[in-house]
């Protein structure tokens, strides 16, 4: 069964309007709604950047049905894993057992800024993986003390932690890492349209769901949701190898000078058309996606979510009928 959910992009609005937002989006019926967690937006157009923590402790009052998840936080360098770890238990306890972490490796635009460097990406992988172990561990209540090739921990312990375990979901960009939330984590998320990772994941003993995020632009006019969308998206069609090394707003300027709306109204479903955005989501549902988040670029959200109560969410009823 299809999930959808809400993205709450923290780098285009501000802390207040994120609890609004999400009060909004479960007013429209979503299931879930996802934050990012950054510390810097990734164009100085968006904005913003609040901490998606905070912002989850006061959406987990605000709201009583919606499912919450971080899409994603990375537990390596800005956060340390116990630290993670006793966040989310503290969010489901709030929520009453609403909330989902997802993880990621992380960008160097948001974790560079402790000053601890920006490693090669085989590092960085060795230490998600030990994250995810003193994560799972801490909030499973089996570990205390680990000691690993990058990361520690010393005689640790959640007081406050809910009956049921935090579930844990993994993004990736890759087999590798697709693998590796097969084995470790209790899901999957991608932000491409890839049966490949599904098939890792389920290979690698994945029995979770798996999530998606979809970039979508609403407007009364096609050309209008292209201009928009290249405002606040364009950065998006750097490409993950891009983005995972770039350190500032600045420098996602300059990658992203030369992209044109053209050019993103191919990666984003731009427009007012119901069915035009349905098969931006039939391609993830068809390449084997169970949770689909949905990314409204720019700042019409109330207008956004009113189109999908009046209008996606109806035809989508109607292609599960059919």
């Amino acid at each position: 069964m299809i999930k959808l959910g809400y993205k709450l992009m923290s780098e285009e609005h501000g802390p207040a309007d994120l609890v609004r937002n999400a009060v909004r989006a479960e007013e429209a019926g979503f299931d879930f709604a996802a934050i990012s967690d950054h510390f810097f937006p990734w164009l100085e157009e968006q904005g913003h950047s609040p901490l998606a923590w905070t912002v989850l402790g006061a959406v987990a009052q605000a709201t009583r049905r919606i499912g919450l998840m971080t899409a994603v936080t990375c537990p390596t360098f800005r956060y340390h894993p116990a630290i993670v770890a006793q966040g989310a238990a503290t969010v489901a306890l709030l929520s009453n057992d609403r909330f989902t972490l997802g993880l990621g490796a992380g960008e160097r635009l948001n974790e560079h800024v402790v000053g601890l460097g920006w490693p090669g990406r085989a590092e960085r992988q060795e230490r998600l993986a030990e994250a995810i172990d003193i994560v799972q561990g801490l909030l499973s209540g089996e570990m205390t003390n680990y000691s690993g090739r990058w990361l520690r921990l010393d005689h640790a312990r959640l007081f406050d932690r809910p009956q049921r375990k935090v579930p844990v979901v993994l993004a990736a960009g890759g087999p590798k890492a697709a693998r590796l939330a097969g084995e470790r984590c209790d899901g999957l998320m991608a932000t491409e349209a890839r049966s490949d990772l599904i098939d890792a994941y389920k290979g690698a003993g994945g029995r979770g769901p798996r999530y998606c995020e979809v970039a979508l632009c609403w407007a009364e006019r096609e050309d209008d949701a292209r201009r928009t969308a290249h405002h606040y998206f364009r950065w998006s069609a750097t490409g993950w190898p891009v983005m995972a090394e770039l350190p500032d707003p600045e420098g996602f300027a300059a990658a992203s000078e030369s992209v044109t709306p053209e050019m993103v109204g191919k990666l984003v479903s731009c427009g007012p058309s119901a069915e035009q955005h349905l098969a931006a989501i039939d391609k993830y549902v068809q390449a084997g996606f169970d949770h689909i988040v949905l990314t409204q670029v720019g700042p019409r959200q109330e207008e956004f979510l009113a189109f999908v109560r009046r209008e996606l969410v109806p035809a989508l009823g109607r292609r599960k009928a059919a």
